[in-house]
């Protein structure tokens, strides 16, 4: 290891979504996202947080950026919020949310931070929910190639690296499945699908507009991604996981670099009623807009394993931890295919994530074999309890242990073959964790923030020294 660095022009980074972090919820023109009510109905989040106000970001955006240049951040990773350049989802658009995130790519360029943009990070508006149905309509498809092409047109020429979609496969399957994210609906397998389908399309039209406006700019999707390993080497086992892998993971990542469905998860979901309705057409676009992505976008948490379900087995509605407290979260699968029991070879988070820093390297390799993409890791960190002592100091020597060897393995991966252009940290300030609230903290820097309110002041943590010095170094200080 001690010879490996990182190329010289490789994108240290971090990560942020605008939900998660603006606050300013009602200000300077912005409309209603689904969030914005999601997070009002009883017992959807922990102690009923909500972003109205999250971290401020909106008004403290040149101190988190200054941060960031300080550090000596190469990119930067945000999201903008489509509630913010149309209010109503489509229409009319805001000036000032439009000027908003351009003094923020402004800010970015000052210091050499490249801004890489996510379209779309779950927040959708809630017009078009109230409208016809969200993603559950294919009219979203246009509204949303529409929001991308403005931003497209309007950001010309200062943002290379663009993200359509973040984590698809979480924010459909936690939204029409398991009713944990907005619109809150359970079960409705058929819909889910269906939602995806149009989701996809989505993408691939924003991919082909994207090319017709910006040749040389450089454009993909961040997928969730968990890799997997059999239980054993028994064959049935080894099946699930091929049905596992074929069901939760190239669903999407084929669709991506492809632009087509794996053939037995298509043939798996017919017979089971709930396949979406695919147009020849559809395959047209899906497939033009493969050939055009620049990488795979990859956000990167933690591995599976897999084992075979039998028919009266677990179900996909099994708890899932939000409260911090190890050993909550329950074991979930779909019957007569697969489950996920827990990997007693590793350790897991309080979270009850399993803290794999391999599956990162293996995620790499499995997607530069599958597809020969180049890789952005547009996600990877680590939720803790963090603690300010009395003297200001935050002592995460476990993040710095974390992000340590997940920089490690992703370092062998290059060394292996892999081009991976860039890896970006969630978060870089602490920040709303979705359905965790603020105790679940990521960052390099630490918001005076909880649940009942505070300061807002920032405070750098050890790990943002360390970071700091990994990035100067292109990783020549890693362990």
């Amino acid at each position: 290891m001690n010879h490996l660095t990182m190329p010289k022009d490789f994108l240290w980074g971090s990560a942020s979504a605008a939900y998660q972090i603006e606050g300013a919820h009602q200000l300077d023109g912005k409309g209603v996202s689904n969030w914005d009510e999601f997070v009002k109905i009883p017992g959807k989040t922990y102690q009923e947080t909500t972003g109205e106000i999250a971290v401020d970001h909106y008004h403290r955006f040149k101190e988190d950026i200054a941060l960031m240049a300080e550090m000596g951040l190469k990119t930067y990773r945000f999201s903008i919020a489509w509630t913010r350049i149309f209010p109503e989802g489509r229409g009319a658009v805001n000036q000032m949310g439009v000027d908003f995130y351009e003094a923020i790519i402004d800010e970015c360029l000052k210091y050499n931070i490249e801004p890489m943009v996510t379209l779309y990070h779950w927040d959708l508006p809630q017009a078009l929910e109230d409208a016809y149905g969200g993603w559950e309509s294919p009219e979203a498809i246009a509204d949303y190639v529409n929001y991308a092409t403005y931003l497209f047109q309007a950001y010309k020429g200062k943002v290379k690296y663009w993200i359509t979609i973040n984590e698809q496969n979480i924010f459909t399957g936690f939204g029409w499945m398991t009713a944990m994210h907005p619109p809150g609906k359970f079960n409705e397998e058929k819909t889910y699908y269906q939602v995806n389908h149009h989701v996809f399309l989505a993408h691939a039209k924003a991919v082909i507009a994207f090319k017709e406006i910006m040749p040389e700019g450089k454009i993909g999707a961040s997928f969730a991604y968990s890799p997997s390993y059999a239980l054993d080497c028994r064959p049935i086992n080894g099946m699930a996981k091929l049905d596992h892998d074929n069901l939760k993971s190239y669903w999407w990542m084929d669709v991506y670099a492809y632009g087509r469905y794996p053939r037995t998860a298509m043939r798996y979901l017919e017979k089971q009623g709930v396949a979406p309705t695919v147009t020849d057409e559809d395959k047209m676009i899906l497939k033009a807009a493969a050939k055009l992505v620049d990488f795979m976008g990859v956000n990167y948490y933690q591995t599976a394993v897999v084992e075979y379900n039998p028919l009266d087995g677990v179900t996909p509605f099994g708890e899932f931890n939000t409260t911090g407290k190890k050993g909550t979260g329950q074991v979930t699968g779909l019957p007569g295919v697969y489950k996920n029991p827990s990997n007693p070879y590793l350790e897991t988070t309080d979270w009850d994530w399993v803290i794999d820093p391999s599956g990162l390297r293996f995620a790499c390799k499995e997607i530069t074999s599958r597809y020969d993409l180049p890789i952005i890791i547009s996600e990877n960190g680590l939720g803790a309890f963090d603690k300010k002592t009395e003297d200001d100091q935050i002592h995460d020597d476990y993040r710095i242990a974390f992000i340590n060897a997940h920089v490690k393995e992703l370092m062998i991966a290059v060394d292996e073959g892999c081009e991976i252009w860039g890896y970006c940290t969630w978060s870089f300030t602490d920040l709303l964790s979705w359905l965790n609230g603020y105790q679940k903290r990521y960052g390099f820097v630490y918001v005076d923030r909880d649940e009942a309110g505070g300061s807002l002041n920032r405070y750098k943590k050890d790990s943002f020294y360390w970071y700091q010095e990994v990035i100067a170094t292109d990783g020549a200080t890693i362990d």
